[in-house]
């Protein structure tokens, strides 16, 4: 049985390449909706997806299980329902509150405060303007790592003492000292005050959502920052990981009670701060992404639709073609299902062939795309699949009815149709 299933396949395809082969043209008109409908459904998922993963990926980056607590909620419109004044009114994060946190809620695993500005910095007779100068206590650097390429990180004594200190980004460092490890040791002022560089942050590119853009930052411990900025005008934030064990949902709640204790809200009074959930942003991403896959879907249909009559018409010329060969066959022995299986696998096969020349047209497009954006585009192993499964079905669906008719002929009338 499995030998004879082998010898249909092998058969329908040597079948289907010589009729490729002998009509050329009309094969090339025929894929050509397949082609052009699967080069639709890929590219446009290779594209979004990759979109998707790219900015999940710097989503992540602003913390994993991470809530940001601020008067501002990031997610809100400003609309009727919650005014924008009421925000403004709000008190700012402040530094006191983060021991408290510490202390009052376990579930928290790290919480670390910062405040910052955008200002200029010089060295000796150079000048950068727009510069993100960030000042952050100590645990920091376990919610949002600092990847530093040369010299090194502050240590625990600069961040207790406040020592002028700091490390600077990539970008800062070959616009001011050309080559970056040549930043480290040397001295660079902010508002006034000299700050030695104790290591430069190793490159992060440029990123889609913004982030905390430490390209173009210089870091320096919150008791320093604190002398240059005016921390009401620095937008104070406090940043707050929970435990592994814990969902962000937890944390969130073991906040709120604690943040509500801190600034003695009464069961009455309203929230007077937003915990932002990193993992929000996340579920918001995927959603706006629904969106562009349903428009590429619905481009991609039309196209295969498009594609199935032209396979299928393909296959009712294949049928009247070898009638008399059909005819042989069931006058041998073959049984309908025989003559179905192969008709329906020379159609899956036809569409295949359509939907590897439309992958070969999405492999070109990422490598353009790829060279042309910030972030790989690439063929998931789950769209290569999909390409396949979708190549399959069209097949079988347009090939079912010719196939259908090949496999209910009278053998006797279909050998003297020749």
């Amino acid at each position: 049985m499995i030998r004879r299933s082998v010898e249909i396949v092998f058969s329908s395809i040597k079948m289907t390449l010589q009729e490729l082969w002998k009509n050329k043209l009309r094969t090339f008109l025929s894929l050509l909706g397949v082609t052009f409908g699967i080069f639709c459904i890929i590219s446009v998922l290779a594209v979004v997806n990759s979109l998707e993963q790219n900015i999940q990926n710097e989503i992540k980056a602003l913390g994993n299980n991470t809530l940001y607590v601020d008067k501002w909620d990031y997610s809100a419109g400003g609309d009727s329902e919650y005014p924008w004044w009421k925000y403004v009114n709000r008190p700012t994060p402040k530094y006191e509150e983060l021991k408290q946190i510490k202390e009052r809620t376990p579930s928290a695993r790290f919480a670390a405060f910062k405040i910052s500005i955008s200002d200029k910095i010089f060295f000796e007779n150079n000048q950068l303007t727009g510069v993100n100068v960030y000042g952050i206590s100590e645990d920091f650097n376990d919610i949002q790592p600092v990847e530093i390429a040369f010299g090194r990180y502050l240590s625990d004594a600069e961040f207790s003492q406040g020592s002028s200190v700091g490390v600077i980004g990539n970008e800062i460092a070959e616009k001011l000292f050309l080559d970056p490890e040549r930043a480290v040791g040397k001295m660079i002022t902010c508002r006034g005050k000299k700050i030695t560089v104790t290591g430069v942050i190793k490159k992060q590119g440029k990123t889609m959502i913004g982030g905390w853009q430490f390209d173009q930052s210089v870091v320096l411990s919150y008791r320093f920052a604190r002398n240059i900025m005016d921390q009401k005008r620095a937008d104070p934030l406090i940043l707050v990981q929970g435990q592994d064990y814990l969902t962000s949902k937890a944390l969130k709640d073991n906040l709120t009670g604690t943040l509500r204790a801190i600034r003695k809200l009464t069961p009455t009074k309203e929230e007077n701060f937003t915990l932002n959930d990193v993992n929000d942003f996340s579920d918001a991403i995927s959603e706006a992404f629904v969106s562009l896959n349903i428009g590429g879907w619905a481009i991609a249909t039309l196209s295969l639709i498009v594609g199935m009559f032209g396979v299928a018409n393909i296959m009712f010329v294949s049928v009247r073609e070898r009638t008399s060969q059909i005819g042989l066959k069931k006058a041998l022995g073959a049984k309908k299902r025989i003559i179905l299986a192969e008709f329906l696998l020379e159609s899956a096969f036809l569409c295949i062939i359509g939907g590897l020349i439309g992958l070969l047209f999405v492999f070109l497009l990422t490598k353009i795309l790829t060279g042309a954006l910030d972030f790989p585009v690439y063929i998931s192993t789950s769209n290569l699949a999909l390409a396949i499964s979708i190549c399959i079905l069209v097949g079988v669906i347009a090939g079912y009815i010719p196939a259908r008719q090949a496999a209910r002929m009278d053998p006797v009338d279909a050998i003297r149709s020749k």
